[in-house]
């Protein structure tokens, strides 16, 4: 006799969806079916409510995956309910996002930007394949000259030099007991010098989409070359990349990108995403005192000002905020396009993005640059 014969009919809704859970990669034991059961008939119960609430003290979700568990409850319990109340959600929210695409996710937009020479709106989440292809001489020269000409701080620590601020007394007091206690030479020190944090923005949208494979395959490089790197993606999302990127072998790195990020060749809100970005303080603190680098063409769809508010408030952390478009061709650019108007005074750097070479060069002249 199968195991769906024995269960009441009652409880076979509450263990297919156990089975749904395990299904989309969460971790359920038979011990916590069972408490879960328990829960439900503990509570009555009244509402669906209840029956999240059960499945939440007793399936235990990761917090970081609670509204991929929302989403599958309401997909389960509710039905097509609950697909008209997702195609209904406001679009203009950005989501943070630092799990899988999530494949209970309906899409946002039917419509797609194939020409990718207009920013849009709509949200449109979609898988993206990145092609093997060798790496470009720009590239390997980042992976030669990064870890000497990327920008450094100098740090806390001290060591020995020739000259310096410091007065190192240890090393002159030993040096005396050699000259029976005669100070001949002064020893001196000075402060390390230490690799400065990086962050890297990337516009994924689909007036990007043009760029969008090589700019990923650029900060795989450089996740690769420096050790405090960090990537993220944004057009309607804002999805941190970098634990993907970690992965030593390219074709891995970008399959576990794509399968993080899924609003590819997408809408553009780089002000809401910029946003979403400083409302997170831990994402925020990636860039107090670094070199942020947004690759953006500064299409924006949404309010200029939101995108104005978010690069002042950047440029107010960050050591330096470069902003790489492709629109920034010839050497006398001026910006035409509200948005990039708007951050113009903000940014301390408004140059070429629209090749893998310029992009190298400008983040390989960081190291001779002063703050901001």
């Amino acid at each position: 006799m199968s195991d769906d014969l024995q269960l009441p009919r009652a409880a076979r809704i509450f263990v297919s969806f156990v089975a749904l859970l395990r299904a989309n990669s969460f971790s359920v034991a038979p011990e916590q079916t069972t408490s879960f059961l328990a829960a439900i008939e503990l509570l009555g119960p009244r509402s669906l409510e209840h029956i999240r609430q059960a499945g939440l003290a007793t399936l235990a979700p990761p917090p970081e995956r609670r509204a991929t568990y929302d989403r599958l409850f309401d997909l389960h319990f509710r039905g097509t309910d609950a697909i008209e109340q997702a195609e209904g959600e406001d679009e203009e929210t950005v989501r943070l996002q630092e799990e899988g695409r999530g494949e209970d996710e309906p899409p946002l937009a039917d419509e797609a930007n194939e020409s990718g020479l207009a920013a849009a709106r709509a949200e449109a989440l979609v898988e993206r394949r990145f092609a093997q292809v060798p790496t470009s001489d720009p590239l390997r020269r980042l992976s030669r000259e990064a870890a000497q000409r990327l920008p450094r701080r100098r740090g806390h620590r001290r060591r020995r030099a020739r000259s310096g601020p410091f007065a190192d007394l240890r090393r002159t007091l030993r040096d005396s007991v050699r000259n029976d206690g005669e100070v001949l030479r002064l020893g001196r020190m000075r402060r390390r010098q230490r690799p400065r944090k990086m962050l890297l923005l990337i516009d994924v949208s689909g007036s990007m989409k043009a760029r969008t494979e090589e700019n990923m395959r650029l900060a795989h490089v450089l996740v690769q070359s420096a050790g405090n790197v960090e990537v993220f993606t944004f057009g309607t999302r804002l999805t941190r990349v970098t634990p993907a990127l970690r992965l030593k072998r390219r074709e891995q790195a970008l399959s576990a990108a794509s399968f993080l990020v899924s609003d590819w060749d997408g809408g553009t809100r780089i002000g809401d995403a910029l946003q979403a970005f400083l409302a997170v303080p831990r994402f925020a603190g990636y860039a107090r005192g670094a070199a942020v680098v947004i690759v953006s063409d500064g299409l924006e769809r949404g309010d200029p000002a939101a995108l104005r508010d978010a690069v002042a408030k950047l440029s107010r952390r960050a050591w330096r905020v470069s902003w790489l478009t492709p629109l920034a061709t010839s050497p006398g650019f001026k910006p035409q396009t509200e948005a990039l108007i708007a951050i113009e005074r903000f940014v301390d750097d408004l140059v070429d993005g629209a090749s893998s070479a310029a992009v190298v060069a400008h983040l390989l002249s960081l190291g001779m640059r002063r703050a901001a």
